[in-house]
């Protein structure tokens, strides 16, 4: 069972991150932390790594709603969509919610964890697209 909805794309890292933010505000989600891990590495460990970012989306609305059901949800709060280089491209990885959804235990749930899943499919799809 994968745990992402994934993509690869050849195009710059930089602009797969910003065609990967415009698809993510085009699905309603804002990007609450945007994480640069290769240049948190090198300040915190100098060590190298490769061009790796971590981006904590939320679309307010649905969150909202999973909170209601759920108020421990928050911690796993909010949806991460990951863009990282690699020796295949650029990949564009975001959580699946509904894998992610299924260690709580709430059928009350599932109808959120679809629609987001839905949304950050077609977040992908429209990276996919873009190059």
């Amino acid at each position: 069972m994968s745990y992402t909805i994934d993509t690869r794309v050849e195009g710059s890292f930089d602009d797969v991150v910003e065609a990967t933010e415009d698809a993510l505000a085009e699905e309603g989600f804002g990007v609450l932390c945007d994480v640069d891990v290769q240049a948190t590495l090198r300040k915190k460990l100098d060590a190298e790594f490769r061009q790796y970012r971590i981006l904590g989306a939320c679309n307010p609305p649905l969150a909202h709603e999973a909170l209601q059901e759920e108020p421990g949800i928050g911690a796993l709060l909010p949806c991460n969509v990951v863009v990282y280089e690699d020796e295949d491209g650029v990949a564009v990885r975001a959580v699946d919610p509904v894998t992610l959804l299924g260690v709580v235990e709430n059928d009350a749930l599932d109808e959120v964890a679809g629609e987001v899943r839905d949304r950050l499919t077609r977040v992908t799809d429209a990276v996919e697209t873009s190059f």
